[in-house]
């Protein structure tokens, strides 16, 4: 899955010049928590609900709202953007799993997403998160086996030949290394409610099964 096929296009942005008081207002209006910051069609930062905040005057201010909104409108977000603020940007051919990285590393929560020197999308926190929703769930009745297997060529060739021989339909195969363990940890999803000759040719295996959990109804 690439940031493509997750991001969000038609970016809402502010400009150098554009005051405090509309980037709140823009922000309210889409229900958003960030703006890219342009300088023509340049991106030069991102601005946060959380810069804006801290811009503004505190609560303990003893200035009127009329002079409060004069404040606001005077200030620009030229203003309040650091000077040397580094910007993280993703392309959109990138892997979502690359931009989870980079926000992870860099305790970041959207990434602007640059095409050729331009902005295109931005991608979010919350976009990562339903891209994993969507990797690992499945919105249908189904039955989950989790079970660790040793590192050896071939094993999920195996794994699969065996559900297929006993006529079951995969859904879904999520398989990662897990330290504490010292082994691959598989997690299948399959269409089948009733799996018991399939544990049991496992078990035979050698495989140990850690779970099977059985969702008669549809995820939610």
């Amino acid at each position: 899955m690439k940031v493509k096929d997750r991001m969000t296009t038609g970016v809402k942005t502010v400009q150098l010049e554009t005051s405090v008081a509309e980037a709140f207002r823009m922000m309210k209006d889409n229900n958003i928590r960030r703006l890219p910051v342009l300088e023509k069609d340049k991106l030069v930062g991102i601005i946060t609900l959380t810069d804006l905040n801290q811009a503004s005057p505190s609560t303990a201010t003893t200035l009127s709202i009329h002079e409060l909104n004069y404040l606001l409108a005077k200030t620009k977000i030229k203003d309040i953007l650091p000077k040397k603020q580094k910007v993280f940007t993703v392309s959109p051919e990138n892997y979502i799993e690359t931009a989870a990285k980079i926000m992870r590393q860099n305790k970041i929560s959207g990434l602007p997403v640059i095409e050729n020197g331009k902005l295109v999308g931005i991608v979010t926190e919350t976009d990562i998160f339903d891209a994993l929703i969507d990797i690992l769930g499945v919105k249908k009745a189904h039955s989950r086996i989790d079970l660790y297997v040793r590192e050896r060529p071939g094993t999920l060739a195996e794994i699969t030949s065996m559900i297929a021989e006993n006529g079951i339909n995969i859904l879904n195969t999520v398989v990662y290394y897990e330290d504490k363990k010292d082994r691959y940890k598989i997690i299948l999803r399959l269409e089948s409610l009733e799996n018991d000759e399939l544990i049991k040719k496992f078990a035979a295996k050698g495989y140990e099964i850690e779970s099977v959990i059985v969702r008669a109804e549809e995820d939610k």
